[in-house]
């Protein structure tokens, strides 16, 4: 593993900026999450919103991405593409996964919405993802973690509901750059992982799904799915290890 950067003070203050713009921005996205809505007028606003607040909207382009955001429904884990095709419908759960780029800085952050009335399953899935992610972003805080307690602490909320945590995707340091040392697994994993130290900036991501944790890539070369047609879902923050535990760098002002 690469060195993992120490950000100044300066440096957190303008990801907590640009981190900020996207959680309210992501606010204000999944209130349109209602059945009728295409997923590329969600996008459209996003990208509106961001430009509106002096914000660029970091996933357009990122290597030949094609949208402002993602948006996954269902059985997608991530990085659903916006189109004008897909519309939202009772019953679906949602997430968007908002980066917004501020005075150079990056803010990374998703959340996942449920249109109408979803299933039980459906309920419970998009509840036990969320906490997996906050139970991660807890042991992040522990004295002495390493960033390998991290995917530890997930696993062990999945495994009690006889959920799977997907492997193929992970989080990441961020800043400057959208993807920075380290990668952060959200796995159970043994591997003898750096101490997280005052300064480390990172995404906690977890993917979490009801069946087997495969994935697969559609053809448009950036939709993944689950490989047995599962449901999955996805909650994001960008946080950073203070001397007192954590912080979390993407929350509306």
């Amino acid at each position: 593993m690469a060195k993992i950067k120490v950000k100044s003070a300066k440096e957190i203050e303008l990801i907590r900026d640009a981190g900020a713009l996207a959680a309210e921005t992501l606010i204000r996205a999944g209130e349109m999450c209602k059945p009728g809505v295409s997923t590329l007028e969600i996008d459209e606003f996003i990208g509106d919103y961001t430009r509106q607040h002096k914000g660029i909207s970091a996933c357009m382009g990122y290597h030949g991405y094609p949208r402002y955001a993602c948006i996954s429904i269902n059985e997608v884990v991530c990085h659903g593409i916006p189109n004008a095709q897909t519309i939202l419908k009772d019953g679906d759960i949602v997430n968007i996964d908002i980066t917004t780029i501020l005075s150079g800085y990056h803010g990374d952050t998703s959340a996942m919405f449920c249109v109408g009335k979803v299933s039980s399953l459906a309920q419970e899935l998009v509840d036990t993802a969320k906490f997996c992610m906050e139970e991660g972003i807890r042991a992040a805080g522990e004295p002495g973690a390493r960033f390998s307690d991290i995917g530890c602490a997930i696993q062990d909320i999945a495994d009690e509901h006889d959920f799977s945590v997907v492997e193929d995707y992970c989080g990441h340091g961020i800043g400057r750059g959208f993807h920075e040392e380290p990668t952060v697994l959200h796995f159970r994993n043994s591997e003898r992982t750096p101490y997280i130290e005052v300064g480390n900036v990172f995404t906690v991501e977890p993917m979490i799904n009801v069946g087997r944790p495969g994935t697969k890539t559609l053809k448009d070369g950036w939709t993944a799915v689950t490989r047995d047609g599962s449901l999955s879902a996805q909650w994001e923050h960008t946080i950073v290890r203070t001397k007192n535990g954590i912080e979390i760098l993407t929350l509306p002002r």
